[in-house]
């Protein structure tokens, strides 16, 4: 079918139009490359960095607990003795000084009382002397044993604590940690994602104005075929999908990363 006379020039003008645009190759790289992907936010490095630092911040707790593991002989620290109470010598000592001038005034009365039955030097009161001195010594022993034990008992409750207390902080610290990593990671993920935007904005509007020319165009001549009695063509490709439309969402899923750190 031939166009009528009236758009004989137009066609040509279109024709001519259509020659000059497609000539000159798209600059593809005005609208896609690295140059519209967001970089790394400083809050994201900073995660990163503190993240890595934290590694193995766990070793002076470990160490320090394992002072504490084990029979805990000796005198060292983490040893049994070193949680003994500094003033469990002073108390074993009063309380035996008071423990023997107790028996003493036992002891005297057991001479009174001989004196007063006339039997002061007999073999009767010095078998209950003597088995008084007994009993005496057995009975300051089993007190000495006593405080002792109990002492012992009490640094060892105290040295178990002190291990339970340093596994507590050092998971207080590490979970401090992870969640200084999560929030700035977050946070750093966040204002990727909106540069991001931007970017991916700029890249829209650079990708729309390489493709107006043949927007136009295409208008254009659907306008001629539609006046010509042709039908109207299909709409011309606009640089198709931006390789880079996902960005966002990729960023704000690197967000989801840095909190499964704790």
């Amino acid at each position: 079918m031939a166009l009528p006379d009236y758009l004989q020039e137009s066609a040509k003008d279109f024709a001519k139009q259509l020659t000059a645009a497609t000539s000159t190759p798209i600059n593809t790289g005005a609208f896609t490359g690295s140059q519209f992907v967001a970089g790394e936010d400083p809050l994201q490095s900073q995660a990163i960095n503190l993240a890595t630092s934290g590694i193995g911040g766990y070793q002076p707790f470990l160490q320090q607990a394992q002072k504490l593991t084990g029979t805990g002989a000796g005198t060292g620290v983490g040893s049994i003795a070193s949680f003994m109470s500094p003033y469990q010598t002073g108390v074993i000592d009063e309380t035996l000084r008071q423990f023997d001038l107790s028996r003493a005034g036992g002891l005297q009365n057991i001479k009174d009382t001989a004196v007063a039955s006339g039997a002061f030097g007999g073999g009767r009161a010095g078998a209950l002397e003597g088995q008084y001195m007994a009993d005496t010594t057995a009975g300051r022993s089993g007190l000495a044993a006593n405080l002792l034990q109990q002492g012992f008992q009490d640094a060892t409750m105290r040295r178990a604590q002190d291990l339970q207390n340093q596994f507590a902080l050092s998971n207080f610290a590490r979970s401090g940690l992870a969640g200084d990593v999560a929030s700035l990671g977050n946070l750093g993920a966040f204002r990727q994602g909106l540069n991001q935007q931007r970017l991916q904005a700029d890249a829209d509007a650079a990708r729309t104005g390489a493709y107006e020319p043949f927007g136009r165009l295409q208008q254009y001549g659907g306008g001629l075929g539609q006046l010509a009695g042709f039908a109207s063509p299909p709409p011309a490709p606009m640089g198709g999908s931006s390789p880079f439309a996902t960005g966002l969402s990729t960023a704000l899923g690197i967000a989801g990363l840095f909190g499964k750190l704790g």
